[in-house]
């Protein structure tokens, strides 16, 4: 827990679909967090640099915010509803909110230049209707910049685990984007050299019944060594690339 810093409580804390467990796991020099990061900013970094507001719905425990301020030296005000998570954010002065964006507070109506929505979409069963609220905060002219993970076929017990409803590719991307009035402007999908691991993970906890174990399991580094090299591996992709990946990330704005 990050006790010097400060939540300031816009709405109540809520439970979310999102387990607990990967906050306890998923570190800021994991292999996939540093990917995910190294992806943003060959593909998207210059909206990072010229945005004047920047929020993140659904900060969690501030690995994006930290990672942003370290390298931009840029703030990225930080939403979220689940109490465990922003107990934990390593964020070092961004500001930390309990806010549930569907009750559209009006002092925050199109705030941001750039909204984050990683690896939110696919735990929401409403997408329209979160999409709808997201769009509230979003500055005329704004971009969403979104992360999901790629490909159904990939769908496993560790996806039910953390609290996916869905793997996204594309098109299905672009056919949610579009029925909230949102044209995908740039996009990705990224991960390609990991995608054996991932076929293997989804192999490995069949049959696996015990959501902290298969979190666990499911996204451990392996240690030091392992996750330095997978984190190298992970480098030997160009980006953008339209072909296959782990996940996707694209940047979205109104048509």
């Amino acid at each position: 827990m990050n006790s010097t810093r400060i939540v300031t409580y816009l709405s109540p804390p809520a439970e979310v679909s999102m387990a607990d467990r990967w906050f306890e796991v998923a570190a800021i020099d994991h292999f996939w967090t540093r990917r995910r990061f190294e992806v943003l900013q060959k593909s998207a970094g210059g909206l990072i640099t010229n945005a004047r507001e920047i929020a993140e719905i659904g900060c969690g425990h501030g690995l994006l915010q930290l990672q942003i301020e370290d390298t931009y030296d840029r703030e990225v005000t930080g939403f979220d509803l689940n109490q465990i998570a922003l107990n934990q954010n390593v964020s070092r002065r961004s500001a930390i909110n309990c806010y549930d964006i569907y009750h559209r507070n009006p002092g925050l109506a199109g705030k941001f230049d750039l909204i984050f929505l990683f690896d939110i979409l696919e735990h929401i069963a409403d997408e329209d209707g979160f999409l709808s609220a997201a769009l509230f905060h979003l500055a005329p002219g704004g971009k969403l910049a979104v992360n999901v993970p790629a490909g159904m076929w990939a769908y496993s017990t560790f996806d039910a685990a953390v609290g996916h409803v869905r793997r996204y590719s594309i098109a299905s991307l672009r056919e949610t984007a579009m029925r909230s009035g949102l044209a995908v402007k740039q996009w990705t999908y990224w991960g390609l050299p990991l995608v054996p691991m991932l076929v293997l993970r989804k192999l490995w906890l069949l049959g696996q019944h015990d959501k902290d174990k298969i979190i666990s399991k499911g996204f451990d580094s392996r240690g030091k060594f392992i996750n330095n090299l997978v984190s190298a591996i992970s480098r030997c992709e160009p980006v953008p690339q339209e072909f296959l990946g782990i996940a996707l990330m694209a940047v979205l704005e109104r048509s």
